[in-house]
């Protein structure tokens, strides 16, 4: 029997149980997963319990650069974002890993949406919107936007992600005189139960050809509303989030399960009630 789980701090309502328990469905293995709530500050004396009774862990807010110290290795990619939201326990050995980025790209390539050459404009510079930028350094982008309220004061690291680019750091009263491929709201604008508002107006989503929100809940967002009703493409979270949780079992259990799968899961999820 395999063990997993969420490591947060308020996890009540996580989809994570139920997507990881389609996965083991479909592979037909045995194992369960459950949700781990703790306080930051009790991170560094609960890991090492938590190693010995887990095969893996994922990590959601607010731990995700708060665990990193404690591990033993870093994978390159989960460095360069700075934020680790998958952790494989191996021979008495932690080793922190980012799937955000590759669950970005696979809803991104299930989508048809490419990055190579392309202009893509980023919303916010969290531990989002880092890992969107290490896809889509990954994948060639030819220009980022990187839009942020503060946008004088956007940190080195994360203008280091896409270092390959060309990068232009803009305020959201400078993305209105934009144009480009891509928009990507990396912010919490629009989630439930705050729904109803959008990042940005009509006049500016209708300058990208295409609208991706990593929000899922609501599965349409006021920003995705703005771009359906401008006949633009639109996308939201729920596949990323699936497939963020594909390619952490594909880490566990050291095998390559696909794209194919993470959209089984979305398609099951769609239809629940």
């Amino acid at each position: 029997m395999q063990h997993f789980g969420l490591l947060g701090a308020k996890l009540g309502h996580s989809l994570s149980p139920q997507i990881h328990q389609i996965i083991f469905e479909e592979l037909g293995l045995a194992a369960d997963y459950k949700l781990i709530e703790l306080p930051t500050e009790a991170l560094g004396t609960e890991l090492p319990r938590i190693a010995a009774q887990y095969n893996g862990v994922n990590v959601t807010i607010p731990h995700k650069i708060e665990v990193m110290p404690f591990l033993d290795s870093i994978a390159e990619e989960a460095a360069a974002i700075g934020a680790v939201n998958t952790i494989d326990f191996k021979d008495g050995k932690s080793c922190g890993y980012n799937t955000d980025w590759l669950g970005f790209g696979m809803m991104l390539e299930h989508n048809g949406i490419e990055v190579l050459g392309k202009k893509a404009a980023v919303l916010g510079i969290g531990g989002a919107s880092r890992a969107v930028l290490q896809y889509l350094a990954k994948g060639g982008i030819a220009e980022v936007l990187l839009v942020s309220r503060t946008p004088q004061e956007i940190p080195q690291q994360v203008l280091n992600i896409c270092a390959g680019a060309k990068v232009r750091c803009l305020s959201y009263a400078e993305l209105e005189q934009e144009n480009g491929d891509i928009i990507i709201n990396c912010t919490p604008v629009g989630m439930y139960p705050k729904t109803g508002v959008s990042p940005v107006g009509v006049d500016v989503v209708k300058n990208f050809a295409a609208a991706v929100d990593l929000i899922y809940n609501p599965a349409e967002t006021e920003f995705l509303r703005l771009a359906r009703s401008a006949d633009k493409q639109a996308v939201n979270g729920l596949l990323m989030l699936a497939a963020q949780a594909v390619a952490a079992q594909e880490i566990w259990q050291g095998r390559r399960l696909g794209t194919d799968l993470a959209v089984k899961i979305t398609q099951r999820l769609e239809q629940k009630p």
